[in-house]
């Protein structure tokens, strides 16, 4: 480890370096050699603009295209608006379809249309199909490259079809079975095959395929992937013809994808665009203020429900200095909720027309928790303040854990209802809704209490 850091260190001097003469960028050439590509990504990821591209320059052609495949579409996009050199439009040639799209979505229209012209006829053909796509659909992740098998082939037969043809598919280990029209009848698996004796029938083998349609939406179809456990998943059209093929790299990336943009939505920012790093200070500063202006313009609801009860926080002072456990209380307790439900929807356990059976199991878990922590707030503030006192902050807190529950649990199912991200309507606007709605409870059962 100390070596490598060692190595890095001497990367990032020779990378700030202000000549930049060939002895200097050979020896930057094999001090980069000797690093592992993890680290190389490591270093294009986190640097500036210039000294990625310079580091990226120098490295062999191998090495320069697994770092470059490494790397999220936008930062390769970023790379080759610094580069526009050869090496750049052979490592284009090198990559998948999928991968080819999605970059070529980040890149300025003029730049990819000459990219795209610098690709033979096959793997142009091959990346327009992709591109023909919606942006979030799973047809835009799938390799159109795909080894497919005829239902009529002996397993000997199949087998040598498998290594003639095994370079050019995206992946050997599935094989879909399909007739002349390329509607697909089944799939089989290469171990199968290979268990297999050399007379029997490739249909006989193959057995029912889970797929999906190129139009489906990219995480749905992600979470049937793995839900599955497969290697690989044919995608088809609407008409149930094979274009394609979604491996397991591929649904890893998209789960990974949107598990970042919901944590980041969950707390109230965007997902950063790349590297934290590397992403320019006004960027980060972008991806938070939006939700925090949101926030402190919603804020001032509590503020007006406040001034509401002001005449009663006059009479009983005491009042105040529970405010702060009440409304932390709620807005826990609901973002709790939230989360529970949002995973539950992410991974197919929970759906839109479920929402009954999400609020009665909600009411019963936050009257549990109400229970228990009304309880322990009666106890308390009983002791302390006197049993009137605790009366109300038991039974608020009763009250505040019973609506936060039922409310964080119907919002990520109403969002998903109106087409909404359920991410974006958990925590910060349950917070908001919760600190609001919290205080009117408490104020509420303390005026019926005290008789304020």
């Amino acid at each position: 480890m100390t070596s490598a850091n060692a190595t890095i260190d001497t990367v990032l001097t020779l990378l700030r370096g202000e000549e930049q003469d060939e002895a200097h960028l050979e020896q930057l050439s094999l001090e980069a050699q000797t690093l592992p590509i993890g680290e190389l990504v490591y270093l294009v990821e986190t640097r500036p603009a210039t000294e990625a591209a310079l580091l990226f320059r120098v490295l062999g052609k191998v090495a320069a295209l697994a770092v470059f495949e490494a790397l999220p579409a936008h930062h390769q996009a970023e790379l080759i608006s610094a580069l526009r050199t050869q090496q750049v439009a052979d490592i284009i040639g090198e990559l998948d379809p999928d991968d080819r799209a999605s970059l070529f979505d980040e890149l300025p229209a003029s730049v990819a249309e000459r990219l795209m012209h610098g690709l033979d006829a096959d793997e142009r053909a091959m990346t327009t199909a992709v591109l023909g796509y919606p942006r979030h659909a799973i047809g835009r992740y799938m390799s159109p490259e795909v080894l497919t098998l005829a239902p009529a082939l002996t397993v000997a037969e199949a087998l040598e079809q498998v290594r003639a043809r095994a370079e050019e598919a995206e992946t050997i280990y599935l094989l879909p079975v399909v007739d002349d029209t390329r509607t697909l009848l089944g799939v089989v698996g290469l171990r199968r095959l290979l268990v297999a004796d050399g007379d029997v029938i490739v249909g006989d083998l193959a057995h029912a395929p889970v797929s999906a349609t190129a139009t489906d939406d990219r995480e749905d179809a992600a979470r049937r992937f793995f839900a599955a456990k497969l290697l690989a998943m044919p995608i088809v059209d609407g008409e149930g013809r094979l274009v394609g093929i979604v491996t397991v790299d591929d649904a890893v990336a998209i789960i990974e994808e949107e598990n970042t943009e919901d944590s980041a939505r969950t707390s109230g920012s965007e997902p950063l665009p790349r590297a934290y790093l590397s992403t320019p200070i006004l960027r980060v500063v972008r991806s938070r203020i939006v939700w925090l202006l949101v926030l402190a313009i919603s804020a001032i609801l509590t503020v007006q429900v406040l001034e509401v009860f002001e005449d009663r926080l006059d009479q009983v002072v005491i009042l105040a200095l529970f405010i702060p456990l009440l409304t932390g209380t709620g807005g826990n307790t609901g973002n709790q909720a939230a989360t529970t439900v949002t995973r539950a929807l992410a991974v197919g356990e929970v759906r839109v027309r479920d929402l009954p059976r999400v609020v009665w199991r909600e009411l019963r878990v936050g009257s549990v928790l109400g229970v228990v922590l009304g309880a322990l707030g009666f106890l308390v503030a009983g002791l302390v303040y006197g049993w009137a006192i605790g009366l109300v902050i038991g039974t608020t807190l009763l009250s505040i854990c019973t609506m936060a529950a039922i409310v964080g649990g119907m919002m990520p199912l109403i969002a998903k209802r109106v087409g909404a991200d359920p991410a974006v309507f958990s925590n910060p606007f349950i917070s908001t809704f919760c600190d609001a709605t919290g205080l009117i409870i408490y104020f509420t059962i303390a005026t019926a209490v005290l008789g304020l």
